[in-house]
């Protein structure tokens, strides 16, 4: 999920920054999400051999996503009440260390409640992580050097994003679906080292509300955007986890062809976030409703074509272009639709958008075992074409005013 740059306010994430300015952290931040991202999506490559492992369907393994999603949902909106009054230099290496858990149990897990048992654990990092990462840098760095060290952290996720699948699909076929969960494992652990070394104190001053974010959505375009970014999520999951799958038993390509293809997806998805920079300066509303159209396109397109490699390997590309900016156009939305409350906007945003997930992996899942790839494909593009209709909406929707009982909050400022 890409984050807009931001700028704080709040006196109280002022700290006392050492003479490196805080640049170790964030690299360490940077290794970190990385790594999740690379946990959270590496089942999205190896469902067949899992599924085959732990005697389940397909769709059952896909439901690992879902469960992960699950979790981070009710963390993202509670981990900062529930640990108002714990320094976040522990918070965020319990953690980390949480992480290195996860992995682990996944990585040996004798059946599929152990399997999904360390899926929820990384569920709570992804939330808790996500929610605070942004807040992190900014009381690491200068004010000046906020965008910088965001975009770091971004470059980190895109990454992660782009290699995740194939560098799974392709150590799947050396050391086996666990091998290949389990090369987490010593990369959380550097991180946990790395984190440990370069993060300040950080005491926590502010009093949060577990409903805070919930309040936004009493604002006129709020509860239609997200609405609008629910379905999106929802219809790109629920076509994206079953991928493999697809294209194993569809397109009938081998494994080394899948994991090129997933890599190829990957760097089209890299140019996407690039190149939506230039598509923002012109009109927001008409591309939050553009893509997911397109989108919705190429899932039919899917479906009439899915036994033509070249013709699906083409549309794929289209997908990982199209789909990987459209969060960075989402958090553009935040930005200028919550200009005075977008870190609260943010944390409604990572709920939405992991219970968006959970539930299109899970869906996806269940239509995908009982009535095939035609009808997850479909009902995917159904969704992606709801969210332009709701994202239409919301462009109709009158200016949000600022509710008086919402306590400022840091800026996110547009990119």
């Amino acid at each position: 999920m890409e984050l807009a740059p931001s700028r704080l306010s709040a006196p109280s994430h002022a700290i006392i920054r050492s003479s490196d300015g805080g640049w170790p952290a964030v690299f360490a931040l940077t290794l970190c999400v990385s790594t999740l991202i690379a946990s959270e999506f590496m089942p999205v490559s190896l469902l067949t051999p899992v599924a085959s492992s732990l005697q389940i369907s397909e769709g059952q393994a896909g439901q690992a996503i879902a469960i992960s999603g699950i979790f981070a949902v009710f963390t993202s909106l509670f981990i900062a009440a529930a640990s108002r009054n714990v320094d976040r230099r522990s918070l965020l290496l319990g953690l980390t260390t949480l992480m290195v858990v996860s992995g682990a149990i996944v990585a040996c897990a004798p059946n599929y409640l152990v399997f999904m048992a360390g899926r929820a654990l990384l569920g709570v990092v992804i939330g808790g992580f996500w929610s605070m990462s942004t807040a992190t840098v900014m009381r690491l760095v200068p004010e000046a050097a906020v965008p910088k060290a965001l975009a770091l952290l971004n470059g980190g996720n895109a990454l992660a994003t782009t290699i995740a699948a194939p560098l799974g699909s392709y150590l799947g076929q050396f050391i086996g679906w666990r091998g290949a969960f389990f090369c987490v494992v010593p990369l959380a652990c550097v991180t946990l080292v790395w984190l440990f070394r370069t993060l300040p104190a950080m005491p926590n001053h502010e009093r949060a509300s577990g409903i805070a974010a919930l309040r936004l959505l009493r604002r006129p375009q709020v509860p239609l955007g997200m609405l609008s970014v629910s379905l999106l999520f929802m219809g790109q999951f629920a076509l994206f986890t079953y991928l493999r799958p697809f294209l194993e038993s569809i397109t009938g390509v081998g494994v080394t062809t899948l994991a090129l293809i997933l890599l190829v997806v990957g760097v089209a998805g890299l140019a996407g976030t690039y190149a939506i920079d230039f598509a923002l300066r012109r009109s927001l509303y008409s591309l939050l409703a553009a893509m997911p159209l397109a989108m919705a396109a190429i899932a039919a397109g899917l479906v009439a074509a899915g036994h033509s490699p070249g013709v699906v390997t083409v549309l794929l590309v289209l997908w990982g272009f199209v789909g990987t900016a459209a969060p960075v156009a989402w958090w553009t939305w935040v930005s200028r639709v919550l200009p005075n409350d977008a870190e609260a906007g943010g944390g409604l945003m990572v709920a939405v958008v992991q219970l968006a997930i959970t539930l299109g992996a899970g869906v996806g899942g269940i239509l995908f075992d009982r009535l095939g790839y035609q009808a997850t494909f479909l009902v995917s593009a159904a969704l992606l074409i709801s969210s332009a209709g709701a994202a239409l909406l919301a462009a109709r929707a009158p200016s949000n005013a600022a509710d008086p009982a919402d306590p400022p909050s840091a800026v996110f400022a547009a990119h």
